[in-house]
C-alpha cells in the first residue's frame, strides 16, 4: 500500500487551504494576496462559536502562508443589523431601539461609541486573548465610505430578477414585493420597518414606507413615514440575502466558513455574487454549531453563552485553540467542564510533538505535530513546558483555600511533580482555583473495570471510610491489589483515572491524604 500523501503539516486546516488555492488557480484568478474573511455578530454577546468563526478563518490564513502566498483576515463586524431581540442580562431600557441598526443605539454601559461596538469589542478582546491577528473592519463605515455603492446599485438595477431566484432557491417571497435594501427610517431610526419599494436608477434613490413589521415573534411599530433615501448618501444596508455577494465581491474574499444556520442565506448570496456581480463566490467549509450540555444550540439569546472571557478564567488560550483546531465538522456539546480533558489533551499534544510520546503512524504523527503547531499558531515554542495535571491543580486548589498559590506550590514541589516554582505554573494554579470555586465537582471519568477491580475498589472504599485511617494508605493500596488478584500497577492507574482523570499522577498515599480518605472513598464509590 502506498504512503498517504501529507498536505502541508497534516491537518485539515492544510487540506482546506490546499483546496482554495487548487479552485483559485482552476479560475485564473490574481494569487498576490488571498483574503480570508470572518463576519461577526454585533448585536447579541459574542460566544465560543463566533470566536470559532474567527479563529479558524485565521487557520486558513496561516496554512497559506504556510504554502508561501500572502493572505490577510477581515473581521468584519455587521454593526448595521437592527437589534432584534434584548438579550439575556441587558437592561429592558434597549426596548425603544428595536429594529434600530445597533451601531446607532447608545451603549448600555457608557463605555463605547455604540452598543454594537461594545458587543463587537467582546470578541475582538478574545481573539486578542488567544493572539489572533486581524484587520478589522465595521458594516457602519464600510457604508458609509461607499465602499458597496457599485455592488448596491447593480443588486437594485437586477432586484426583481434576485427576489424571484430568492423564491425558488429558498421559498422565500418577501423580495419579490420589496427590494432586498433596508434605509434607515429618516424620522424614526429603524432599519427593518422601512421597506423599499422602488429604485430610482439613474437618481440612485430608493422610495420607502416605514410600517408595522414582524421580527421574531414581535411587532415593531412603523412611523408611517413616505420617504426616499439616497444609497450614495444616506445610510441604508442590503439584506443578508444580498450582502455577503457585495462585501466578497468589494473586498475580494477568497474564503469564508458558515454555520448550517445561515446556509440558504449563503445559497443565495453565492448565486448574486457568481450570476449579478460576475464575482466567482468564496470557496466555503460548513460549520456545526456548538451545542450546550443539554443539547440546546449556544445561543446569545438563550442566555446560555460561553464567551471567550469566561473560558480564559478557568483554561488557557491554547485549550480554546485547540478545541477549535481539532475538527471544524461534526455538532460538539460544550460546557466549561471540558476544560480539564482539553488542558490535559494539550500536554499530551506537546509530548508527541518533543517526542516523549512516540507515535508510529506517521500520518497520524503528522496531524498531531500539524495540529500543535496550529494550536501555537505555526510559532510552536523550542521546548517543551513543565506539565503539572490540571485536576490535580484543581483538587489541591479544592484543599488549600487560604494562601491557596503558595501552599499548592508547596504540595507540588513536595510531590516531585516540579523542581522549581515557575510564574506559569503560579497562572495555571490560578486558573485551576477559579475552576474549584466556580464548579463543584469535576466530569465523571469513563474507566473501564472488571469484577476483580471493582473487588478490590470496595475494599479499599471500606478501609479509607473506616475510623481509623491505614498507617501506610500507599501500602495498603498496594496490599489490596495483590490480594485480589490485580497488577499494582493497573490498580494505581484505575485511582489515578478516577481522581484526577489520567494514568499518572503524585504518590497515591500521601496524595489521598490530603484531599481526605471519606471524600476520596465518596468519589471512588460511584464507581462501584
Amino acid at each position: 500500500m502506498s504512503e498517504q500523501k501529507i498536505i502541508g503539516r497534516g491537518t485539515w486546516i492544510d487540506k482546506l487551504a490546499s483546496d482554495l488555492l487548487e479552485r483559485e488557480k482552476s479560475l485564473g484568478r490574481n494569487l498576490d494576496i488571498i483574503r480570508v474573511e470572518s463576519g461577526l455578530g454585533a448585536s447579541g454577546v459574542p460566544h465560543i462559536g463566533s470566536l470559532g468563526d474567527a479563529v479558524r478563518a485565521y487557520g486558513v490564513k496561516l496554512a497559506l502562508e504556510n504554502f508561501g502566498y500572502k493572505s490577510d483576515l477581515i473581521a468584519y463586524s455587521d454593526d448595521l443589523d437592527g437589534l432584534r431581540k434584548i438579550p439575556e442580562g441587558f437592561p429592558d431600557s434597549l426596548e425603544e431601539h428595536l429594529a434600530k441598526p445597533v451601531s446607532l443605539i447608545p451603549d448600555p454601559y457608557g463605555c463605547h461609541d455604540s452598543y454594537g461596538m461594545h458587543m463587537s469589542s467582546i470578541l475582538l478582546d478574545g481573539l486578542d486573548k488567544v493572539g489572533i491577528k486581524y484587520e478589522f473592519r465595521r458594516a457602519v463605515d464600510t457604508y458609509k465610505n461607499g465602499l458597496l455603492q457599485k455592488q448596491i446599485h447593480t443588486i437594485l438595477q437586477n432586484s426583481a430578477k434576485i427576489g424571484d431566484k430568492i423564491s425558488e432557491l429558498v421559498g422565500q417571497e418577501k423580495y419579490q414585493k420589496y427590494l432586498p435594501y433596508f434605509p434607515v427610517c429618516a424620522d424614526c431610526n429603524r432599519l427593518y420597518t422601512a421597506e423599499a419599494t422602488e429604485y430610482i436608477e439613474d437618481e440612485k434613490k430608493v422610495k420607502y414606507l416605514c410600517q408595522d413589521t414582524e421580527i421574531g415573534s414581535k411587532i415593531i411599530k412603523g412611523c408611517g413615514h413616505q420617504g426616499e433615501a439616497d444609497i450614495t448618501k444616506d445610510l441604508g444596508k442590503l439584506a443578508w440575502k444580498v450582502e455577503f455577494a457585495a462585501r466578497w465581491a468589494a473586498f475580494d474574499i477568497r474564503f469564508e466558513a458558515y454555520g448550517k444556520d445561515i446556509m440558504d442565506s449563503v445559497k443565495v448570496n453565492d448565486w448574486v455574487a457568481d450570476e449579478i456581480l460576475g464575482f466567482p463566490h468564496p470557496y466555503h467549509v460548513k460549520y456545526e454549531m456548538f451545542l450546550d450540555k443539554g443539547g440546546k444550540k449556544i445561543s446569545k439569546s438563550l442566555g446560555n453563552v460561553i464567551t471567550a472571557q469566561k473560558w480564559l478564567e478557568f483554561g488557557s488560550p491554547k485549550s480554546i485553540l485547540l478545541l477549535l483546531y481539532k475538527r471544524i465538522t461534526g455538532a460538539r456539546e460544550l460546557g466549561f467542564e471540558d476544560i480539564p480533558s482539553l488542558m490535559t489533551e494539550y500536554n499530551e499534544l506537546e509530548d508527541i510533538y518533543f517526542g516523549r510520546i512516540k507515535v508510529d503512524n506517521q500520518a497520524k504523527l503528522a496531524k498531531l505535530k500539524g495540529l500543535y503547531e496550529y494550536v501555537n499558531l505555526l510559532n510552536p515554542p523550542k521546548q517543551a513546558s513543565t506539565h503539572v495535571n490540571y485536576r490535580l491543580l484543581i483538587e489541591l486548589a479544592r484543599i488549600f483555600k487560604e494562601n491557596r498559590n503558595e501552599r499548592v506550590m508547596k504540595k507540588l514541589l513536595a510531590y516531585g511533580v516540579i523542581k522549581n516554582p515557575e510564574t506559569e505554573i503560579e497562572k495555571l494554579i490560578e486558573i485551576a482555583g477559579n475552576y474549584s470555586n466556580e464548579f463543584d465537582e469535576q466530569e465523571k471519568t469513563q474507566v473501564d473495570l472488571d469484577d476483580s477491580a471493582k473487588k478490590a475498589l470496595k475494599i479499599l472504599i471500606d478501609s479509607l471510610e473506616a475510623d481509623e485511617e491505614p498507617d501506610d494508605i500507599q501500602n495498603t493500596i498496594y496490599q489490596i491489589a495483590k490480594s485480589n488478584n490485580v497488577q499494582p500497577k493497573d490498580f494505581f492507574k484505575i485511582l489515578y483515572q478516577i481522581i484526577l482523570g489520567t494514568s499518572r499522577g503524585p504518590k497515591i498515599g500521601p496524595f489521598i491524604s490530603d484531599i481526605g480518605r471519606k471524600q476520596v472513598a465518596k468519589t471512588l464509590s460511584e464507581y462501584v
